[in-house]
């Protein structure tokens, strides 16, 4: 059972993470905290979310803000006049993965406003998501990172186009075909089976599980639409979820 304090650490452990792929400071001994050999790419992630909270010892864990913020400085810092497309290699994704610079710092905030979001339920304060904010995180995050989290066993047979139309843009497109995902930013024009559009910040809620699809709907931040508008809630069953991607529903609020 995970505390407030715990997610915070956490937060600050996945700063270090990133960091430490794009500057030698304060670099992570991965052999230590990834399964052996080429595991997939959920167990990966769970592994590492696993050993998060205990990943800094006592560097960071007293005051979490304060490490994120200077490894978050730090980063933007190593990497300003980089181009977007600049590969980096990310072993907590693969031993040989590598994406780009502009995913990778989409990735980072796409932490913080989640988490944030967990701590703020789990401390009764109010936690707001704009739009703005959630728009840059899809659009650089979701190319790089739905695709190696299918769930390749249920996606076995399975042929689904969607077509997701975020409000404000950006415009990405996930293609299912027997196993195998493709999920692209700016999809050329196509037929597709079902189209989700959404409102940014509620598609990056649903799609990190902090908000159920029911309650999007129904609150008029997401409709399905197109030839075969059921096949929405699939999208979200395909897609498999490492540990900490998945609410936190047991965390402790401190006394």
């Amino acid at each position: 059972m995970w505390t407030l304090g715990d997610v915070g650490t956490h937060l600050a452990a996945v700063y270090l993470a990133y960091c430490s792929i794009v500057s030698a400071v304060g670099s992570v001994e991965w052999d230590t905290v990834l399964p052996p050999g080429d595991a997939p790419f959920t167990e990966r992630i769970a592994a590492m979310d696993a050993k998060s909270v205990d990943l800094l010892g006592g560097d960071g864990h007293a005051r979490p803000g304060d490490f994120v913020a200077e490894r978050g400085e730090t980063f933007l810092r190593i990497t300003e006049g980089l181009a977007p497309d600049t590969p980096v290699t990310v072993p907590r994704y693969g031993q040989r993965a590598t994406i780009t610079l502009a995913a990778v710092t989409g990735l980072m905030p796409s932490e913080s406003l989640v988490h944030g979001l967990d701590i703020a339920r789990g401390a009764g304060l109010p936690w707001a998501i704009g739009p703005d904010e959630a728009r840059p995180v899809l659009g650089q995050s979701m190319p790089t990172m739905v695709a190696p989290a299918l769930h390749t066993a249920r996606a076995r047979g399975v042929s689904i186009a969607f077509d997701l139309r975020i409000k404000g843009g950006p415009r990405p497109a996930a293609v299912v075909d027997d196993g195998t995902m493709t999920v692209t930013r700016d999809a050329p024009p196509r037929a597709y089976d079902c189209t989700i559009t959404a409102a940014p910040a509620t598609l990056l809620l649903v799609s990190f599980r902090r908000t159920p699809i029911w309650k999007a709907i129904a609150r008029g931040g997401m409709r399905a639409g197109g030839r075969r508008p059921w096949l929405a809630t699939r999208l979200r069953e395909l897609v498999a979820t490492p540990l900490t991607s998945s609410p936190l529903p047991d965390l402790v609020a401190p006394p």
